[in-house]
This record gives structure tokens, sequence and C-alpha cells, in this order.
């Protein structure tokens, strides 16, 4: 042999038969390989109603993670779509966070909430006090630990909202936050079960301030968002047959030429007609009241009224208004603070900015005058400075009026 390759060598290269890379290549392939998403499983208004119910719990858990970082956090309308596990990892495709999330009361189901891992260590720089700037290093249990409370107090709020809403109480165990590497796992049932098929997945845009502009996902079984449609229509009234509308009314008769009417007597008196009797006669289909009811002063539908001049209970003689009806016991255990003032100055700037130590500061009171004795910042005493034994101490000697 010369050294040089047969075509047959180059024709195996190029086509890639080396069993390694082989192995390698249906690796790769395999995670990202899957089944497609079933839409059939869900209809467009139990999605609907599944984004409806989605975008009220986030909007509490947007507010409960502004208090948290206090930063302006804002979560936008939800996008709700059948996926599955290939989905998700085209989606993210490095290492994130998976918060799973279980009802214990009130519904019946668990989802999971992804958040990219930068996101969290923003999150969790906020909640110790950072600027959101420290981000290096790799994510620890400190930073899962963290952003496990977060998600406890935001999915707990959002489990009032949804109690509110739904009208039964809702509940949820403390949420379990683990660091995921997708392209490790070859199936969702690493991580949940119902992450082998089609499930639902719901989009948001979340910001805080300047430092945060990602998406966020939450993934729900089929069998939890049905539960959720379910529970969402019953108690808005949903699933009632539309109310048949009215027929319409017979067209009048043409009216009759007027003619002379004879002048008859008024009738000694006129039935009496309570105000319900009146709402309903339109109801009943009576073109017009009767001309004597028509001609009536509105005064003489209402009944006898016995009317009386307002009398005033005498209060007796010996009320006080100004004395106390309090017993001041019940308030002679709060605490009060006592400051003693020696004196005060005014500085500007440029003189406090020279000040150093040994620097003497002169106060506006004279030596030996009674210096002034404050309760809760305001003005009470004076009195002069004692010391007893090693301390400091101040003997009131006038109280102010």
């Amino acid at each position: 042999m010369d050294g040089m390759l047969s075509q047959d060598e180059i024709n195996a290269l190029l086509n890639g038969t080396d069993d390694s890379a082989g192995d390698a290549a249906e690796e790769s392939t395999s995670v990202f390989d899957g089944p497609d998403a079933d839409d059939s499983l869900l209809s467009d208004i139990e999605k609907d109603a599944v984004g409806e119910v989605a975008n009220i719990s986030m909007g509490a858990s947007a507010t409960t993670l502004f208090s948290i970082v206090n930063r302006k956090v804002n979560i936008t309308t939800p996008v709700v779509r059948m996926a599955t596990w290939k989905n998700v990892l085209e989606d993210y495709e490095k290492p994130c966070v998976f918060i799973l999330i279980k009802y214990t009361q009130g519904l019946d189901g668990s989802n999971i909430l992804i958040l990219k891992e930068h996101d969290v260590k923003i999150i969790t720089d906020l909640m110790m006090g950072g600027d959101g700037s420290n981000t290096d290093g790799e994510l620890g249990e400190l930073h899962l630990s963290a952003i496990s409370e977060a998600m406890n107090q935001m999915m707990g709020s959002s489990a009032t909202s949804l109690s509110t809403m739904l009208g039964k109480m809702i509940d949820i165990s403390p949420p379990e936050a683990s660091l995921v590497d997708l392209t490790a796992f070859k199936s969702g049932g690493d991580i949940a079960e119902f992450l082998e098929g089609t499930f639902v997945k719901i989009s948001f845009r979340m910001q805080i301030d300047e430092l945060v502009d990602s998406t966020i996902m939450q993934l729900y079984p089929v069998d939890f968002a049905k539960e959720i449609y379910d529970t969402f229509i019953s108690t808005q009234g949903g699933g009632d047959a539309p109310a048949a509308a009215p027929a319409p009314a017979p067209a009048p008769a043409p009216a009759p030429a007027p003619q002379p009417m004879p002048q008859q007597p008024m009738p000694a008196a006129a039935p009496q007609m309570d105000m319900s009797q009146m709402q309903m006669m339109p109801q009943m289909g009576m073109p017009q009241m009767m001309p004597q009811m028509q001609m009536m002063p509105q005064m003489a539908m209402q009944p006898n009224m016995n009317v009386q001049p307002v009398q005033f209970q005498n209060f007796a003689g010996d009320f006080n208004p100004m004395q106390p009806q309090e017993n001041i016991d019940l308030i002679k255990d709060v605490p009060l603070e006592v400051t003693v003032e020696l004196g005060r100055t005014s500085k500007s700037i440029s003189e406090i900015l020279d000040f150093a130590p040994g620097t003497i500061i002169e106060l506006d009171k004279i030596a030996g005058e009674p210096i002034d004795i404050l309760v809760n910042g305001k003005f009470v005493a004076k009195g002069e400075v004692v010391v007893i034994e090693e301390s400091f101490g101040i003997r009131v000697t006038e109280i102010i009026k």
C-alpha cells in the first residue's frame, strides 16, 4: 500500500459509518426526537379557561415576587399550547430549574414551573440584598433553597387567588426545586410521569426591572387541566343553555277614528293596585293603563301616612362629655422613650465634613443651664445632670405645663 485511501474507505468516512460516531449521533438525536403533541386532547374552550386561571394565578404571584425582590415585576398574558418533551427541549437547551408544585387540597394533581438558571441567580441575589449582578459561579443548594422559598410564597398567594375564583379552598405543599440538565434526560418521565406523553404548556414572559426579560413555563397534566376547566366552568355558571329570546310582541291594531266622548261621572273609588301589580302590567300584555288610572295624581296611589313632628329624647343633666370614660391603668404599661438633650447647634455641610477626632462642637446651652427632657420627642420637663455611681442621671427640676 502507498498510504493512499481507497474509494470505499473514503465513502465510509464521508457516510459516518464509524460505530462510536454513530452511537453518539443516535444518542443526541434520541433526546430531541419524539412524538408530536396531540392537540385534540384539549379543546379551544378548555385552553382559554386554563389560560384565564393561569393568568389570575400568575398575577398574584407577580405581586408577591415584587414584595420579595423589591423590584418592578411584570408577567404577561399566558400562551396555552399542547406540547411534548421534545418541545420543552427546544425551548430550554441549557440547564434550568424545575419546581414541582403539588396541590394538597381543592385540586388533585401537580404542575411544574420551569425557570432559566440565569434568572434564578438574579432572583436569589436580589432576595439576599444584592443588586442582581452577582450571577457568577454555579447554582448551589443555597440558590435552590432561596428560590424554593420564593416559589412557596408566590404559589401560596396564587392558591389564595384560585380559592377566591373557584369558590373552594386550594392549598399546596412546599415546592421542590431541582437543577436539571435537560440534554441528559431521554424522557420527561425521569422528572414527572405525565411528561412522557402530551401535556399542557403555558408560557409567560417575565420581566424584572432591566435585569430579567425571559420566558417561564408551567407544565400541566391534561387531566389536571381538565379538572381546572370543570371547576372553573361550574363556579362561573357555565354549561347552561342560553335563555330563549322573547317572542316579538304583536303589532298594535290601528287606532279608531276619534269620537266625541260623552261626559261620564267619575267612579266613586278606583280599584287599588300595589306597585308590584303595576310593574307586571306590561309583561301581562296590557297595552295601556285604564284612563281613570292615568288621570289620577301620583299621591292618590300612596296610602295615608300619619305624619308627626319628631321628638328627641332629653339627655341626662349630669352627663359631661369631657369626663374621661376609660381607665388609665390600661395604658400605664405602654413604654415611652425618654430623651435628655444637652443642647443643639447648626453647622454647614463644609463644617461637618471637617469633623475629625478631637473636634470640639459648641452647643447653644450655657454651662449650668437646665437641660431639656423629652418624652417621645415632646418637651415635658427640665432638669440637671447628676452622677449615680458610674452612670449619668438627670434630676427633674421643673415640669413644663
